[in-house]
Parts: structure tokens; sequence; C-alpha cells
């Protein structure tokens, strides 16, 4: 099975929404992130994918036809060369928000894994800290103007390399419309999933250090 859609956005651009989105209309299952707690085993081999290491991408995402979020976004040229039909779908956000989301969601949450007493937690925030918060960016995730930066640059290069009958630059607030109609399918007669927003995200882990 090859990859139809290759998601190029950063997290906290509505990604896991984005995921149930795509597995709604079809294009499922969806790689996302919370994959990764499910199949360790392929923390190598995105560790190996991001330094360069030639890659097996079909069975790396054997069983899959979508990917969004990280560890696959910044890894979207690899991926759209591997599978040259895919589609891109970009999302994204304000990026003084999407800051606010990332310091107060998945950066504290991955960096207080370290402390853990699960050794299991321990290695994958050591994965997400080498992956995410230093190869993207510098670990300076407390440096606003930096990390801004680095959004909004991926984001240009995003939009500026690939042809515009392959990509979507999209925003979780315009709903199913633009992404049906780039995707050639049926809107659904619901709303468009909002899941894991900054307020579930809180409470979640609020309520699992209870």
């Amino acid at each position: 099975m090859a990859l139809e859609v290759i998601g190029a956005g950063f997290g906290r651009t509505g990604t896991l929404s984005l995921k149930l989105a795509l597995e709604k209309l079809g294009v499922g299952p969806c790689y996302h992130m919370i994959e990764v707690a499910q199949h360790p085993e392929h923390r190598p081999l995105w560790s190996a994918a991001h330094a360069g290491a030639a890659t097996d991408w079909e069975a790396l995402f054997a069983g899959y036809r979508a990917t969004t979020d990280w560890p696959a976004c910044n890894l979207w040229r690899e991926l759209a060369d591997a599978f040259p039909e895919a589609r891109v779908l970009l999302s994204r956000r304000d990026p003084e928000r999407w800051y606010d989301s990332v310091m107060n969601t998945i950066y504290p949450s991955t960096t207080r894994m370290a402390e853990s007493d699960d050794p299991d937690l321990q290695a994958f925030s050591r994965w997400a800290d080498e992956l995410v918060w230093q190869r993207c960016f510098d670990g300076r995730m407390e440096d606003r103007a930096h990390v801004m930066g680095v959004f909004e640059r991926h984001n240009d290069t995003v939009i500026a390399s690939l042809p515009a009958e392959r990509l979507l630059v999209f925003e979780a607030s315009e709903g199913w419309g633009p992404l049906c109609r780039f995707l050639d399918v049926p809107q659904p007669d619901e709303d468009y999933p909002r899941t894991n927003t900054s307020e579930q995200f809180a409470e979640r882990h609020a309520s699992d250090a209870r």
C-alpha cells in the first residue's frame, strides 16, 4: 500500500484532527506521532531516516495510506519523492498561537518524560528531543522568534517547492470543504473533527498525573 496523502505541517497545527478527518474520508489509516507510541520499534528507523540513511518507506508505512505530524512532516520532501502520486497537505495556523500551543502542550510533556521512572518514557523523551526539539529547532525552544522563524520558513519552503495541483495549504478552521475538494471525495454530514486542543491536552495530562 502506497501513501496517498503526505502531511507536511508541523505538530500542533491540527494534525490529530486531520488524521481523524482523513480516516473519515477513507484515506486511512493515517500515521501520526501517536503511532510511534504503539510501534516503539519504529523509533530507530526514524532516527536513521532523519540522519539521512536510506529508508524503506513502503515497509515503514506498511498498512498506512496517509501521514500527518512529526516525525514524518519534516521529511516531507523525501516522502514526496518516494511516493510521487501522493498529494501533500500543509496544515498550518497563526505562528504566535502555534508557538504558544507547542510550549503549553507537547514540549513540556515530552521533556517531563525524561524524569519519569519508566525507562520507555525516558527513551521516548530522548528520541523526541533528538528528532524534533534539537533537529528542527536547534534546541532553542525558549527562543520564540527563532522557533517561529523555523515554522514559517518550513511552510514557505513547502509552498515554494510543490506544484499547486499537488499541494493543499489548509487550516482546520476551514472545515471539510477545501479538504474534500482537494481529495475529490464527498463531504461528510457531520462537523469537522476538533480534538487534542490545548485545553483537552491539559485536562488529559492532569488526569494522567493523578
